[in-house]
């Protein structure tokens, strides 16, 4: 069938309120042109990002009941842990309030001043942790991850000769073998098994601990089953246990590939390591059989890593991101291609070739796509990957706009809609003039900075 269905009926709604572009234009400058500062209410489409947005089951919502709130020892946590290790078999599963504190505590065991961690492209918590330990962090994917129009099936791979070199080069400064799937700064593009596979050897090789960001590890595993030799007759299930089965331990943020609005862990297989972590989440997070999250958020959790797998759900969702893009390559707008698992990604630096690159053209697309449709996007580009360690600017790999899509929450009118947003910003695209940084923290700035519209 050619029409694209939801995989699901709608059980329960909430209503979007329809503003006019002059609202809109009013709200962003208010804002001081950062997307993140705006309310939610004055969305109408909110892609920012596909992170705690999605909507849970009816299932989940039956298991946020039967949550057991005990501060210690909670059956909750007990449904968690064997959701978790159904699929990803590490001795130690603890749980956080969302990936990212799974990312600092990680950093407070590996990282540090002088330590260098490589992964094919960090995103931008993992790297803002890294760097706040005083570590460095460097990207090393595949030369075809860096070019949008490249087809190759598995654009976040990392590349073997450029990490062997890495660790010949920095040997004992580098702590652990960092990789994230999909590599979501590269346009969600997935990473093979037989990449994962080459890395994990390469990390044991070095005696260095191979880590996984496995925050959407049920796209990545279903184009391991589209795209890779001998897994077509596979279960999504199977693949995933192969991919974690190799690694030593895993960051994970369940906000998103566990249908989750909060929630993430860490894990590992070494005693020693999991000590460490268990001793830094009581000092942030909690208990570790809680962690950061209510039982009943272990609970909904636990159903979602068991909704996650289905292969209906995984066709529909990657299909509409492929239907997206179909639509947009055929009004010429640049995208990345092939499509990735859990947004849309435009290429911004091709379709705005005036506006130099520190200028911020992803920004300046996804500051306009807001001000005439209402969307809410976000800019994976130099804003966001600009700023070195030393203070200085360089312009980020790819200046890309990210229209993350939220899981089970809205429907094919909802893509035509988008499109037909961009058919309108098209005609007036060659008439955008960038932007500048008018203020800004000194890590991850893109959350919280403010912008001025360059003058005409």
């Amino acid at each position: 069938m050619k029409t694209i269905i939801e995989p699901f009926r709608i059980k329960s709604v909430e209503p979007i309120r329809m503003t006019t572009r002059a609202e809109r234009e009013a709200k962003l400058k208010a804002a001081n042109y950062n997307l993140f500062a705006l309310k939610s209410q004055d969305v109408i489409i909110d892609l920012l990002t596909d992170s705690g947005t999605g909507a849970m089951s009816a299932e989940q919502w039956a298991a946020v009941m039967r949550g057991d709130e005990s501060y210690a020892g909670s059956p909750s946590y007990d449904r968690f842990r064997e959701g978790v290790q159904a699929l990803m078999p590490f001795k130690h599963i603890i749980p956080t309030h969302q990936g990212r504190a799974a990312e600092a505590i990680l950093m407070s065991i590996f990282g540090g001043k002088g330590k260098h961690i490589p992964s094919n492209t960090h995103f931008d918590t993992t790297r803002g942790n890294i760097e706040a330990s005083g570590a460095e962090a460097s990207d090393l994917v595949i030369a075809e991850g860096k070019d949008s129009t490249s087809l190759h099936p598995f654009k976040g791979n990392m590349d073997l000769e450029k990490l062997e070199s890495y660790l010949e080069t920095h040997g004992d400064s580098v702590p652990i073998v960092m990789i994230t799937i999909t590599n979501n700064a590269g346009g969600g593009q997935p990473v093979s098994l037989e990449n994962l596979r080459a890395v994990s050897e390469l990390a044991k090789k070095h005696g260095k601990p191979f880590i996984i960001d496995g925050c959407r590890f049920a796209e990545n595993a279903w184009f391991i089953k589209q795209r890779e030799e001998g897994q077509q007759a596979r279960s999504i299930r199977d693949i995933v246990r192969d991919c974690f089965t190799i690694a030593d331990g895993m960051t994970m943020s369940a906000k998103k590939d566990a249908f989750g609005n909060i929630g993430g862990w860490i894990a590992f297989n070494d005693d020693s390591v999991a000590e460490q972590a268990r001793v830094r989440l009581i000092q942030t997070e909690g208990f570790p059989t809680y962690g950061g999250l209510a039982g009943r958020d272990l609970e909904a959790l636990a159903q979602g890593l068991q909704e996650i797998t289905d292969e209906d759900y995984l066709r529909y969702r990657i299909r509409t991101n492929e239907y997206i893009i179909e639509r947009l390559d055929a009004l010429g707008i640049p995208v990345v291609k092939p499509a990735g698992g859990h947004a849309v990604f435009v290429d911004a630096k091709r379709w705005l070739p005036h506006i130099d690159p520190l200028h911020f053209p992803a920004h300046t697309v996804a500051c306009r796509l807001y001000e005439i449709g209402g969307i809410r996007s976000c800019e994976i580009g130099s804003v966001m990957f600009g700023r070195q360690p030393d203070g200085t600017e360089k312009p980020a790999a790819m200046e890309l706009v990210r229209l993350a899509f939220p899981r089970r929450t809205y429907t094919q009118s909802h893509a035509d809609y988008l499109v037909e947003v961009f058919e309108m910003l098209k005609a007036e695209k060659d008439s955008l003039k960038g932007f500048k940084i008018t203020k800004e923290p000194n890590l991850m700035r893109h959350f919280t900075c403010e912008f001025a519209p360059l003058a005409g």
